[in-house]
């Protein structure tokens, strides 16, 4: 047997000896879960990461316990580095660095941090990627595929997650996280978004000594920012570090469309004043048509406009299937109506934007990549925030930014413009209806007239009546099948089988095939 393949056949019994231990037969729960991919290893601890940042993928349940994996991993030797180091570069890192510090600043399943300095006595920290974690990934994701008929998440609305689906987007999400020279393109982009922005800051990346496998940038120590009481003392206000915080997540996603899509407080620092986003491998993107859309949704929940909601949630994502507008929109409804009676300033982002993923799960309604990791960045911002300051909402800075951008995009005589050929074209259509009612009375008079109804909601039931009239069809040619079979083996038709006609054995038998077909097709849909 080639290496490669013996090699993929342990690390498949491997992973099937963790799912018998934690004896997967009996099913999954979310703790189940997230103990399944901590004992699989770190390649599968990272797959759950990124899993926990898709609740419209995976049960909610799922996603809150999946985000308390462990992040630190068993670190890599020394030597290890040094020799990645070494085949990134052509030459021995002294040609490039005074020192590395052989302790690691942090370790975990795709890389390890080392704190550095360069030649001229700048402090950097080196990212290193693990050696072979690419290809160990690869392996393993499919092998978990092989696998994946046993993962049957069933959520709280009956359906069973695809997890050859969930597979797929995750690894791409990885695929992403391992190339460093994507990373550093992400902090240059975010910078340049944010270079008019005084109170903020990202990490500088030395791009010559930067490849898909090492990233060396700029040391960001500072404080983290859910560091309350080291702030205090240090003289920040927490109300105003809160409020910028909110503000600039804001201005990533509604004005520049891309975000950090893990706020966590161990990637977010305070240093001189500022606040320093680090660790940008995992961001988010809207187009600018899922911006208007999420200005749209923002404005139709403050507004209590259940229509306008229900048409943005429809126009966001894509229906999987069959889509209940009537309740859809009474689902809507109801969960607008949770917060009617709430200001703005006490509704909880997290909790209606938890509810909101869940009503398009229920509907079957996929929503995009980059709006699915904005749910749960906004969700984990506002964890960060209550941290920090309890008093700091969401989404009034939300309503705040869009109220002014809105009025910035105002141009009031492109409106007049509109509103003039609006305010024609409807004088034009007004004139021309005297006329169509008059033709509408005179084909009444003639018996010329026809009614088009439409009855809304009755599409499934036409199915299922459909369905009965099918069985029923069914039962019938079993029926006539039987009894023609056997007339036939009355007679001496030959050939013979066991001194039957053969057509008669065969017309038995395909009453039979027809007979436990009915049958499985009745105890199917008894057991929905």
């Amino acid at each position: 047997m080639p290496k490669n393949n013996a090699t993929a056949a342990a690390r498949f019994k491997d992973i099937l000896k963790v799912l018998r231990r934690h004896d997967l037969i009996r099913g999954l729960n979310p703790q189940k879960l997230r103990h399944i991919l901590e004992d699989l290893g770190p390649t599968f601890v990272k797959l759950g990461q990124i899993m926990s940042m898709r609740p419209d993928m995976i049960p909610s349940e799922y996603c809150d316990e999946l985000t308390k994996l462990r992040t630190e991993v068993r670190p890599m030797t020394f030597e290890d580095v040094w020799r990645v180091l070494e085949s990134e570069y052509g030459e021995p890192p002294q040609s490039y660095f005074a020192s590395v510090d052989e302790k690691p600043y942090g370790s975990a399943s795709i890389a390890q941090v080392h704190k550095a300095r360069l030649k001229g006595g700048k402090d950097v920290v080196i990212k290193v990627q693990r050696p072979g974690i690419y290809e160990k990934m690869a392996q393993d994701v499919k092998l978990l595929r092989k696998a994946a008929g046993i993962f049957r998440i069933v959520s709280h609305t009956g359906n069973v997650v695809d997890f050859h689906a969930v597979l797929g987007e995750l690894w791409m999400v990885a695929q992403q996280e391992m190339d460093f020279m994507l990373e550093a393109a992400h902090i240059r982009e975010f910078a340049e978004y944010n270079e008019d922005v005084a109170y903020i800051a990202f990490p500088q990346v030395e791009a010559e000594l930067t490849t898909h496998k090492v990233l060396v940038m700029e040391l960001i120590e500072g404080i983290q920012i859910d560091n309350a009481q080291t702030l205090k003392e240090s003289g920040y206000d927490a109300r105003e570090i809160s409020e910028k915080l909110a503000a600039n997540f804001v201005k990533q996603v509604v004005d520049d469309g891309f975000f950090h899509a893990d706020p966590h407080p161990g990637n977010i620092r305070i240093r001189d004043g500022k606040i320093v986003w680090i660790d940008l491998g995992m961001v988010g993107r809207l187009s600018p048509r899922h911006r208007r859309l999420f200005k749209d949704a923002v404005v139709s929940a403050v507004e209590n406009d259940v229509f306008k909601l229900k048409d943005t949630l429809l126009m966001l994502g894509h229906c999987r299937g069959e889509v209940d507008h009537n309740r859809l929109y009474s689902d809507v409804g109801d969960m607008l109506g949770k917060y009617a009676s709430l200001d703005l300033g006490s509704l909880d982002a997290g909790q209606f934007i938890t509810e909101f993923l869940r009503l398009a799960q229920t509907h079957n309604i996929a929503l995009p990549s980059g709006v699915a990791m904005l749910a749960r960045g906004i969700m984990t911002l506002e964890g960060v925030l209550s941290k920090i300051d309890p008093e700091t909402n969401f989404l009034q800075i939300v309503s705040g930014h869009l109220s002014g951008s809105m009025f910035e995009e105002v141009d009031i005589k492109r409106e007049l413009r509109h509103a003039g050929r609006a305010l024609f074209t409807f004088s034009k259509r007004a004139a021309d209806i005297p006329g169509q009612m008059s033709d509408m009375l005179k084909m009444a008079a003639k018996g010329q007239t026809k009614l088009n109804l439409e009855i809304v909601g009755s599409e499934k039931v036409l199915y299922r009546f459909d369905r009965i009239v099918n069985r029923i069809i069914v039962c019938i040619l079993n029926a006539a099948v039987v009894m023609g079979s056997s007339i036939l083996c009355t007679t001496n038709m030959t050939p013979k089988l066991l001194g039957i006609p053969l057509l008669g054995v065969l017309g038995y038998g395909a009453s039979f095939v027809m007979t436990v077909w009915l049958i499985i097709r009745i105890l199917k849909n008894r057991s929905k």
